[in-house]
């Protein structure tokens, strides 16, 4: 088991400096309610709503961004997964990182299911998933779309995963995601989902906020509304095997 936060706050506007801060004293909370890994949303270096930065303040893997975030990890004894702009050679990539709490990078994903025409501008897609150890719990990463498509939480389960990491910048109106889908993807693939949004507004793009935690059963253990919310909770917990879904093992082709 692992006591997990997640944060959900309205977007830096393009203000780094800003970003890093409120990161900082978000680590700092967690890590005194004794969280072990801090979730913040999708694309929160440099902002989501916000194409003409993603390109130009696109960072590489390894480099300023993420050297800051490693030590902000290792200075709070709190790991870290969030979403940022990443520079590949003349390729930018919507991306999610996770360090753990000494502050070593244990995960890199690429978002895969790319949604709209600015994030199709803006970004290439990723091909790959990615699993690590966390906590004593295999972890893996999805962002934001990519936990609306039931195969790529049934295909991390499939590798192992038990808890899947979920950086989101969902807009509001969608609030259909958290209260169904993220249980519905949770308890289908028998996976815990932890799914980090922005709430406010970035360039006129209102977001819903309501981030959650789903566990294997469907329960939503922790649950946000539309304000700036630090969510903790302990995750991986038995699963009582009566409360588990059993359909991919009886689904029947016809």
């Amino acid at each position: 088991m692992m006591k997990l936060a997640l944060y959900q706050g309205p977007p830096i506007g393009g203000d780094l400096e800003a970003g890093f801060s409120r990161l900082e004293a978000q680590l700092a909370a967690a890590a005194a309610a004794g969280a072990r890994l801090l979730i913040a949303p999708e694309l929160f270096l440099p902002g989501y709503n916000r194409p003409d930065l993603h390109g130009t303040l696109s960072q590489p893997r390894g480099g300023a961004w993420c050297q800051r975030l490693s030590a902000m990890a290792r200075a709070a004894g709190c790991g870290l997964c969030l979403g940022w702009a990443e520079r590949y050679g003349d390729t930018v990539y919507n991306s999610a990182t996770c360090w753990d709490a000494a502050g070593t990078e244990v995960g890199h994903y690429r978002k895969i299911q790319l949604f709209g025409p600015m994030e199709k501008a803006s970004f290439a897609p990723g091909d790959a998933y990615c699993l690590f150890e966390l906590e004593g719990l295999k972890t893996s990463m999805l962002i934001c779309y990519d936990v609306e498509f039931a195969p790529h939480v049934r295909a991390l389960a499939e590798r192992g995963a038990e808890l899947i990491l979920v950086p989101t910048a969902n807009p509001a109106g969608f609030e259909h995601v958290s209260n169904i889908f993220v249980p519905a993807r949770a308890a289908e693939s028998g996976v815990t989902i932890a799914y980090a949004n922005f709430c406010g507004t970035d360039d006129g793009l209102e977001f819903g906020g309501n981030s959650v935690i789903a566990t294997p059963d469907a329960r939503l253990i922790a649950k946000a509304g539309t304000g700036e919310t630090l969510l903790i909770a302990e995750v991986g917990a038995p699963i009582a095997p009566e409360l588990r879904s059993t359909q991919i093992q009886d689904y029947r082709e016809v």
